[in-house]
């Protein structure tokens, strides 16, 4: 009987390949959604409970992320099944097969994800010459370094003062998910005046309403640390993290955080989402019944993409910078000035803008 895709559409997916390989104990979903713009770019994630669904709504989040941003790329995705705390040597078996049984899919360029990172970036390159997010030492630009998605998240924000009523000079921030892309965009919100006064990562959560050292809470997870075990603010259960009194709510980790249950317990202006579809539609349209502005995943942290596309296409990092910048500032604005004129939600702004740039981009490719 033929499979029944949830989310298939008219945009996609162009194809869904389910890789197996028993011998190095690998499996892994890629999922291609739409190439009309040209070769799909997305991210390698590992996780031990990743899903068929989850890597679909990742890849059609890169697809309209790619369009926004403006981008000659489609949008695809791969799920790797792991512990990514595995031995480094193991992790790059598993990677390394996995870009070996995606060689010939020439429509899909593998970036860093959750769980991986630039060096398995080198191990792909190496395999099956399609990766971006690659070392400097290879031509790349290693976008967990210069913290590219977390300055488009404080590019964002920025626009976002002229929308609402945030003032990121003295205003306070939460990040759920202190991982490469929380730390950074608390870093550049930082260095407009906003302190960091809510933090979790997998192994704990805590709070301090004066704010934390940055520099030093980055240093202690770069030893190895937890914000568990950090020495300042006061522990508290990573559920309470949502209630926490803030002028920015930035998720950063995993999908589906944000809940029509637990969407009631924010006290914030702004939810800007650093990860991919970090959020329910019910709970965005409570967030907005509340007079809660939400800047949607795939126009808020699209700096990572746009930084690996210049990558791709052989830009250096001030140019990546730059567009980012330039790219996020703009479509932003966009967003919020259509959803001030029209009433309407964020995403569903946003959604309309990409998914016509999509078609727009399908109009031109040649059908068979």
């Amino acid at each position: 009987m033929e499979e029944t895709f949830l989310y298939a559409d008219d945009l996609g997916p162009e194809k869904v390949i389910e890789i197996y390989d028993p011998s190095v104990s690998l499996k892994a979903i890629l999922v291609v959604d739409n190439v009309a713009a040209g070769p799909s770019i997305g991210g390698l994630r590992m996780a031990t409970d990743v899903s068929k669904e989850e890597c679909f709504r990742l890849a059609r989040a890169m697809t309209l992320k790619n369009a926004m941003a403006g981008l000659p790329h489609g949008g695809g995705k791969s799920v790797l099944f792991g512990d990514p705390t595995m031995p480094a040597e193991d992790k790059e078996r598993l990677v390394r097969a996995f870009a070996y049984a995606v060689k010939d899919v020439h429509d899909y360029i593998t970036g860093p994800d959750m769980g991986t990172n630039e060096a398995l970036m080198a191990c792909v390159k190496d395999m099956n010459g399609r990766a971006v997010g690659l070392p400097r030492e290879i031509g790349g630009i290693p976008l967990d370094e210069i913290g590219a998605t977390g300055f488009g998240l404080s590019v964002a924000l920025q626009v976002a003062q002229r929308y609402s009523d945030l003032y990121l000079d003295g205003g306070a921030v939460v990040v759920q998910g202190f991982g490469s892309v929380g730390q950074h965009a608390a870093r550049y919100l930082a260095e407009q005046g906003a302190r960091l006064v809510g933090v979790s990562d997998s192994q704990g959560a805590r709070a301090a309403a004066d704010g934390f050292d940055i520099d030093a809470l980055m240093a202690h997870k770069q030893a190895g640390g937890s914000v568990a075990d950090f020495n300042a603010g006061t522990s508290i259960a990573p559920e309470d993290l949502i209630a926490v009194e803030c002028d920015v709510w930035i998720p950063a980790a995993r999908p589906d955080v944000i809940t029509q249950a637990n969407a009631p317990r924010m006290h914030t202006r702004v939810v800007a989402q650093g990860a991919n579809i970090p959020a329910s539609a019910a709970a965005e349209k409570i967030l907005a019944e509340r007079g809660i502005l939400v800047i949607p995943d795939f126009v808020a942290n699209a700096g990572g993409v746009i930084c690996a596309a210049v990558e791709y296409h052989q830009g250096n990092e001030t140019l990546a910078m730059a567009t980012i910048e330039e790219k996020i500032h703009s479509n932003v604005a966009a967003v919020l000035a259509r959803v001030a004129d029209t009433g309407a939600l964020p995403r569903t702004v946003a959604l309309e803008i990409a998914r016509e740039r999509v078609r727009r981009a399908m109009e031109f490719r040649h059908t068979h």
